[in-house]
C-alpha cells in the first residue's frame, strides 16, 4: 500500500507539472499578439474553448447528461466564472494598470494561499509542517518580483496603480477560490472523469462568454478593428485557438487529474509550475538566459515544491521480524 500511495503522489505531481507547462502558454500569447488587446484575446480564447469542448464532448453527451443534476450545473457555472472569466479580467486589468511584474508577484502567492486553505481539510498535514517549504517558495517569488520590478518603470498615477494592485489581489482570490472548490467537486463526483469535467467547464465558459457579449466580446472586437489586415487576424485566431486547446482543454485536464490524485495542500504547490514555465517561455521568446537572481528564484521555487512533496510521502512500514 505504501508503494501505491507514493506512486499516486508521483503521478499527481507529474500531472501538475504538465498543467503548468500548458498554462504557461497563456503568458506568452499576449507577447506574440502584442498589437491586440488582452480583452480581444480573452474573448476569442473562451469562445474557442467552448467550441472545442462541445466537439470533444459530443460523442459522450447523452451518456454524461443523466449524471449531471442541478447542483453540478450550478457548480460548473460559478467555477467557470471564477476560474476563467473573472480571473482573466482581473489579471488583464492588473497588468494594464499596475504592470506585469507586480501582477506576477501577487499571482505567485497562489500556492501559499491554496495550501493554507487546504491545511484545514481532514487528514491534511499540519500547517506548521508546511511553513518551511512555503517560506522557500515565497522567497523565490519575492526574488522574481524584485528582479522584475528593478527593470520595470512605474506606470500610471498612484490611484491607477492602486486599482491595478487591487485587481491583482482580486485575481488571486478568484483563482484560489476556484482551485479549492474545483478540487472538492472532483472528489465529490469521482464517477465523472477529470477530462469530462474540464470539457464541461469549457462549455459553460463559452456559454458565459456569449451571455456577456455586450460587456466582453462586442467591445473587444468593435474597438480596434482598424489597423489589422487578414494575416493579422489569421494569426490572432490561430493563437487564440492554440491557447484554448492546449492551455484550457489539455492544461485543465491535467490539472483536474492532479487535483484528484493529490491532497489540496500539495496540489496548491503545483501551481508554481505555471510561473516557472511562463518564465521559461519568456526567456525563449526574448532569446536570453535568466539572470543570476532569476536562477536563484527558480531553484527556490522548485526546491520548495519538492520539499512539500516529500512531506506527503507515507512513512516506511516497520520491518517485520521473523
Amino acid at each position: 500500500m505504501q508503494g501505491k500511495g507514493q506512486g499516486k503522489i508521483l503521478i499527481g505531481v507529474g500531472n501538475g507539472v504538465a498543467a503548468g507547462a500548458f498554462w504557461g502558454l497563456v503568458f506568452l500569447a499576449p507577447q506574440v499578439l502584442g498589437n491586440f488587446s488582452a480583452l480581444q484575446l480573452s474573448a476569442a480564447r473562451y469562445l474557442a474553448y467552448g467550441l472545442v469542448a462541445v466537439l470533444l464532448l459530443l460523442p459522450r453527451w447523452r451518456a454524461l447528461m443523466p449524471r449531471l443534476g442541478r447542483d453540478e450545473w450550478i457548480a460548473l457555472v460559478y467555477l467557470s466564472f471564477l476560474g476563467n472569466i473573472l480571473y482573466y479580467l482581473f489579471l488583464a486589468s492588473a497588468v494594464q494598470w499596475a504592470g506585469g511584474a507586480s501582477t506576477s508577484l501577487i499571482i505567485g502567492l497562489l500556492p501559499v494561499v491554496v495550501s493554507v486553505i487546504g491545511a484545514r481539510d481532514e487528514g491534511a498535514l499540519k500547517l506548521s509542517a508546511l511553513l518551511p517549504p512555503m517560506a522557500l517558495c515565497l522567497f523565490g517569488v519575492g526574488l522574481v518580483g524584485v528582479e522584475a520590478l528593478s527593470a520595470e518603470t512605474a506606470r500610471g498615477d498612484v490611484a491607477t496603480r492602486a486599482a491595478g494592485l487591487l485587481c491583482g489581489f482580486g485575481a488571486l482570490a478568484s483563482w484560489s477560490t476556484y482551485s479549492v472548490r474545483n478540487s472538492r467537486w472532483l472528489a465529490r463526483r469521482p464517477d465523472i472523469s477529470s477530462h469530462d469535467w474540464s470539457l464541461l467547464t469549457g462549455i459553460v465558459t463559452g456559454a458565459l462568454a456569449l451571455l456577456l457579449a455586450l460587456v466582453l466580446i462586442t467591445p473587444a472586437f468593435l474597438h480596434g478593428l482598424e489597423g489589422h489586415d487578414g494575416a493579422d487576424w489569421l494569426r490572432f485566431w490561430g493563437v487564440a485557438a492554440a491557447v484554448a486547446i492546449f492551455a484550457s482543454v489539455v492544461g485543465n485536464a491535467f490539472w483536474n487529474r492532479a487535483s484528484r490524485l493529490l491532497p489540496l495542500t500539495l496540489s496548491g504547490q503545483m501551481i508554481i509550475f505555471e510561473t516557472l514555465f511562463a518564465l521559461l517561455y519568456g526567456f525563449l521568446w526574448e532569446q536570453r538566459l535568466p539572470t543570476r537572481l532569476e536562477l536563484l528564484a527558480i531553484v527556490c521555487l522548485v526546491g520548495g515544491v519538492l520539499w512539500c512533496a516529500s512531506l506527503h510521502r507515507e512513512p516506511a512500514a516497520p520491518a517485520v521480524q521473523a
